[in-house]
């Protein structure tokens, strides 16, 4: 059995490239696995955020955690600012970390370009992640490509803590799926979907509508050609939306191709809006159900209970074994 772990930030809706790449993915993980889902929202503050839109984005989260499969019973749900030996191992991190590798970071360049003023926050909060992992003991995390960097020094700090002080914690694998990990923007096609896309029509977002899922299917851009098969760097466009379609219906492109041989864009758009539409209308329903109920309240307290008890026995090991704290005399 491997220990799962995936922290999702609670800025901004959640788009279609999220739940296919990521949430769709981990009710199944959860059989043969322990998990632990996080919503990172002390992540989310090393960038300015507006208070109260941001506790409703973390219970909003939470409410999708659970819409797509998540089930409390057997995963973890939590919300990381409700375990403070989160912050407490990600300052012991940072003191193992290299202040050249974090600005190495490609997200760190991305989000502080051209900034008069960048938040340390910002520049340190690759020990944070990493301190998300390591405190489970966490043995894959399922993350994109984009995110492979991330690992890669989660994985560093943590053989170099262990070579330093003591080897207690545990080296992750990251987790990536072959298909789906990357679905691009409707608008344009060479880059990925974002929830912070300033054209809205470039995005799905889980919680959209009937109507506002079909008009952006049918406004994405394509190619001239009319012909629906999947050839990544030619047409961007199309294969795009054949990545969409097979996952949301399960099928593989190729059937997919295969099914729309000689129909044009304007019918497979249609069918892809309403496969995105009965994919996404009982995970909607379930969420609504749950986003003012008091069940999620007692289900994020169940998992913050959980994982203070293992995330503490992990912190103690790593104080001890860097010299900080007290030593008690024997009586």
């Amino acid at each position: 059995m491997s220990t799962i772990f995936s922290g999702i930030q609670p800025s901004g809706s959640l788009t279609i490239g999220n739940y296919l790449g990521a949430l769709s993915r981990f009710p199944k993980m959860q059989d043969d696995n322990q998990c632990y889902f996080c919503i990172v929202d002390e992540h989310a503050i090393t960038v300015p955020q507006d208070r109260l839109k941001l506790r409703n984005e973390i219970r909003s989260l939470a409410a999708l955690y659970l819409s797509v499969g998540i089930d409390p019973e057997r995963s973890t749900l939590f919300i990381q600012s409700e375990v403070p030996a989160h912050t407490q191992m990600a300052w012991i991190l940072q003191c193992v970390a290299y202040v050249g590798e974090l600005e190495r970071m490609t997200q760190y360049k991305d989000k502080s370009a051209g900034k008069d003023g960048v938040s340390a926050g910002l520049l340190t909060y690759p020990p944070l992640m990493a301190a998300d992992i390591l405190l489970y003991s966490t043995t894959m995390v399922p993350v994109g490509e984009d995110q492979k960097q991330h690992i890669e020094l989660t994985r560093n700090l943590a053989e170099r803590f262990n070579r330093q002080h003591n080897d207690i914690l545990t080296v992750p694998e990251p987790h990536i799926p072959e298909q789906g990990a990357r679905i691009m923007s409707l608008q344009d096609p060479t880059s990925k979907m974002s929830k912070s896309d300033d054209n809205h029509k470039a995005t799905i977002f889980m919680l959209d509508e009937p109507k506002q899922i079909e008009k952006k299917i049918k406004s994405a851009v394509t190619d001239s050609e009319g012909v629906v098969e999947y050839k990544p760097d030619d047409k961007p466009g199309i294969s795009n939306l054949l990545n969409i379609y097979a996952g949301f219906s399960g099928e593989s492109v190729a059937d997919i191709s295969e099914k729309y041989a000689g129909k044009g864009y304007g019918e497979f758009k249609q069918d892809l809006a309403q496969v995105v539409i009965d994919g996404l209308e009982p995970i909607q329903k379930r969420y609504y159900e749950l986003y003012e109920s008091e069940e999620l309240d007692d289900i994020l307290d169940q998992g913050a209970d959980h994982a203070n008890r293992v995330a503490n026995k992990m912190l103690m090991k790593a104080k001890k074994a860097m010299g900080i704290g007290r030593v008690h005399l024997k009586r």
